[in-house]
C-alpha cells in the first residue's frame, strides 16, 4: 500500500531536501541534467525567436493597416495594434529565457563535476520557470490590453474593444504557457530518498512540486 504525504514548505527549505537523492544518484550520471538544461535552452531559443517573429509581423502589418486600410475603423484599430505589437516586440527583445544562460552554467559545473551545484541551479531554473508562468508574468499584459480596448471602446465600439481585449489576452496566455519548462518537469519526478529520525530509517522516494501557486514536497514510502 502506497502513502503520499504533502507538505507544503518554503522555497528556502528546498536546496536542503534536493540534497538527499544525490546520495542515491551516481555522480557520472549526467544523462537526465543533460536532457534538462539542452532541452531547455533549445525550447528557449525556439521560443524567443518565434514569438518575436510573430510580434515583428503583426507591427508590420499593423502599421501598414493604419495607413491603407480603406475603412477608419480599421485604421484605427491598427494603429492601437501598433502599440500593443511595439510594446509586445519591446518585451521580447529585453526579458531573455533564463535558459541559455542555465546551460552555460551547467556546463562549467558538469566540468567540475559540481553535483550539489548543478541541483541548486536546476532549482533555481525552475523558480524562474514558475515565477514567469504566475501572476505577475500577466499584470502588464492585463495593463496593456485593457488601456487597449477602453480606447477602441471611447471611439463608441465597445464590443470591438471587448474583442481586442480578450483576444490579446489569449495571445499573452498562449505565450506564457509555451515557455520552455523542462526543469519544473524534472524536479517533479519521483527520486529514491533517505530520511533518518533517530534509530528510524525510512526509505521511500519523494518529489518537489512546483506550481505557480505554490512550491511543496510529496513524500511516498
Amino acid at each position: 500500500m502506497q502513502l503520499s504525504l504533502y507538505l507544503r514548505v518554503l522555497f528556502a527549505a528546498v536546496p536542503l531536501m534536493l540534497a538527499l537523492p544525490a546520495q542515491a544518484q551516481p555522480a557520472d550520471d549526467w544523462a537526465a541534467y543533460d536532457e534538462v538544461f539542452e532541452s531547455g535552452a533549445q525550447q528557449a531559443n525556439v521560443w524567443q525567436w518565434g514569438w518575436t517573429g510573430v510580434y515583428a509581423t503583426s507591427l508590420a502589418y499593423n502599421a501598414y493597416q493604419s495607413s491603407e486600410a480603406s475603412d477608419p475603423d480599421d485604421r484605427f484599430d491598427a494603429r492601437v495594434g501598433v502599440v500593443k505589437s511595439a510594446l509586445a516586440l519591446g518585451g521580447m527583445l529585453t526579458d531573455r529565457q533564463p535558459h541559455p544562460a542555465a546551460l552555460a552554467e551547467y556546463e562549467r559545473l558538469k566540468a567540475q563535476g559540481d553535483l550539489s551545484g548543478v541541483q541548486a541551479l536546476g532549482l533555481s531554473l525552475a523558480q524562474a520557470e514558475r515565477e514567469r508562468r504566475g501572476l505577475e508574468a500577466r499584470v502588464g499584459s492585463l495593463v496593456v490590453n485593457t488601456v487597449a480596448g477602453a480606447v477602441i471602446a471611447a471611439d463608441g465600439r465597445e464590443r470591438d474593444g471587448a474583442m481586442n481585449f480578450a483576444t490579446g489576452m489569449l495571445i499573452n496566455e498562449l505565450q506564457i504557457w509555451t515557455q520552455p519548462h523542462q526543469a519544473t518537469r524534472a524536479i517533479n519526478r519521483f527520486q529514491p530518498a533517505r530520511v533518518s529520525l533517530g534509530p528510524l530509517t525510512l526509505e521511500g522516494e519523494y518529489a518537489l512540486v512546483v506550481s505557480p501557486e505554490q512550491i511543496g514536497a510529496v513524500w511516498r514510502y
